[in-house]
């Protein structure tokens, strides 16, 4: 498969700006790969396609406030830092992206907050907006934490062209995050409330929790036609002993297997073993799913609506086949569905 067939014609008012008043209210587009329908139901609805012993597959990676802003020693200039991974605690060296990044030379020294107590020292280039900072702050390392997270702000979209809301601190991440390190949301996660969780645990369904922190990788546009010459940013992926245990036995009973997101789905599929079970991981992942792609774990998928030619897209549509995810996408246009982290979401069985 080729780059372009992943194309579409989005309209620019179908990118969701805000999420649905109540989580579990956005829509829910169900695709069925044997019977090749597709019906239109609110995500609450969800329920009536699992039975106990069902298992959803759940990313419980937490979003920090990455998006920090700062002003560039003598001139003053506005800087946004944008913090990716966390190189080395004890020497508080960071990976990030700068913007503009044509002022940020190294050797520069950038202060933070209006008390200036956090500076940063630009020690290297990564790529063209990349750059390594190492922080200087007068104070331990969980001071130090602490005051990263009252700086910053959370990571929304570029995309969405609002400025950031008191609410996207509890909206832009999943109800069951809890192991922080993701600078992007695993949006599909994000439709799920604390009362439609209860009552799929009430019903017996079955949550194995992965740990897939997300990327901006993840976002990265595709520049190449050839699918194949792609290369995807590596995430850090862990998945331990309880997961593997209730994901192999829901195989071995040939339970319905649920991966919530792009993310899950990606996670389990990088630690399949030569026999098409799950295996623990502890590491990192790069692993880059389009058409045509056997999956060994999940069958079945929650997902957003993703954005034209993205790597999301053709994930997606290796799970549900191109031709029927395109024509799905087609009537989500026409019934303006939202699209992107904030949209709404997609079940394929």
């Amino acid at each position: 498969m080729k780059l372009s067939h992943f194309n579409f014609e989005l309209p620019d008012e179908l990118l969701a700006e805000y999420p649905a008043e109540n989580r579990d209210e956005s829509r829910l587009m169900v695709l069925n790969r044997k019977e090749q329908t597709i019906e239109h139901k609110q995500f609450k609805d969800l329920i009536d396609y699992f039975e106990e012993d069902d298992v959803m597959i759940l990313n419980n990676t937490k979003v920090f406030p990455a998006r920090l802003y700062g002003n560039k020693e003598k001139t003053g200039a506005r800087i946004e830092v944008f913090l990716l991974r966390e190189l080395n605690e004890e020497q508080r060296l960071w990976d990030v992206l700068v913007d503009p990044a044509r002022k940020i030379r190294i050797g520069n020294k950038l202060y933070f907050g209006d008390d200036e107590t956090l500076v940063a020292e630009v020690i290297d280039n990564t790529t063209s907006r990349g750059r390594t900072l190492r922080f200087l702050y007068d104070g331990s390392y969980t001071e130090f934490r602490k005051k990263l997270t009252d700086l910053g702000e959370t990571p929304l979209p570029k995309y969405i062209k609002r400025d950031v809301e008191p609410e996207d601190e509890e909206r832009y991440q999943t109800i069951f995050a809890k192991n922080e390190g993701a600078v992007a949301a695993p949006t599909a996660g994000m439709h799920f409330s604390k009362h439609l969780l209860k009552r799929l645990e009430i019903k017996g369904i079955d949550f194995a929790e992965v740990t897939l922190h997300v990327g901006l990788g993840t976002f990265n546009s595709v520049e190449v036609e050839d699918l194949s010459k792609h290369k995807m940013d590596s995430e850090e992926v862990t998945i331990g002993p309880k997961t593997v245990e209730q994901i192999n036995t829901a195989l071995k009973n040939r339970r319905r297997i649920c991966a919530v997101g792009t993310t899950a789905m990606r996670a389990v599929e990088s630690a399949v073993s030569s026999n098409h079970t799950l295996n623990e991981i502890d590491g990192w992942t790069n692993k880059f799913i389009f058409p045509p792609y056997d999956f060994s774990i999940a069958n079945a998928m929650i997902t957003n609506f993703h954005t034209p030619k993205s790597t999301l897209m053709m994930m997606t549509s290796a799970f549900a086949g191109h031709d029927f995810v395109m024509r799905a996408y087609d009537e989500a246009v026409k019934e303006k569905y939202k699209f992107y982290s904030y949209g709404d979401a997609m079940l394929i069985i």
